[in-house]
């Protein structure tokens, strides 16, 4: 196979690694996540570079990595951020999705190759299983008209 098939080697992607979901406010996402369903922080950070603060919730045993079942929940450090941005489009829900890959420079080279762009070249070093973010390829979701920003809606508001 060769990387201009239609089909990547099944073996550079390897499962969903979580997703990720914009939110108004952190704290109250996270509650809500704990609550109704059981999930705990397993990371929390500041992201300043991407105007964000994050906390990756799971459920189930182990730690980190260990765990398939992930959200990333992310809520803007400021109205300029892209989290911000993304909230004022689209209200609260999901923003991105995240593979785990086997070789992220090959995998990333691969998708390059087929005309998928990288909003970076390479991810950052706590992400070395993701070949960066993809532009989505049939544009940006808008949102329906008549909807409301997202400010005062739950964090488990529908997509």
């Amino acid at each position: 196979m060769t990387s201009t098939d239609p089909a990547l080697d099944p073996s550079l992607f390897v499962c969903i690694d979580h997703v990720g979901v914009a939110v108004a406010d952190l704290d109250a996402a996270i509650e809500t996540y704990a609550s109704a369903f059981g999930m705990r922080v397993a990371h929390r950070e500041t992201n300043e570079d991407q105007g964000v603060e994050e906390a990756m919730v799971v459920i189930g045993e182990g730690e980190g990595d260990v765990l398939g079942q992930r959200i990333q929940l992310l809520a803007p450090l400021s109205e300029s951020s892209t989290i911000a941005k993304f909230l004022d489009r689209n209200g609260p829900g999901l923003q991105q999705l995240a593979y785990r890959v086997v070789d992220v420079e090959a995998t990333a080279a691969i998708l390059r190759e087929r005309g998928l762009r990288l909003l970076y070249d390479a991810p950052p070093s706590r992400h070395r299983r993701q070949p960066g973010q993809l532009h989505p390829p049939q544009g940006r979701r808008r949102r329906p008209r008549g909807a409301g920003r997202a400010r005062g809606r739950s964090p488990l508001s529908p997509l």
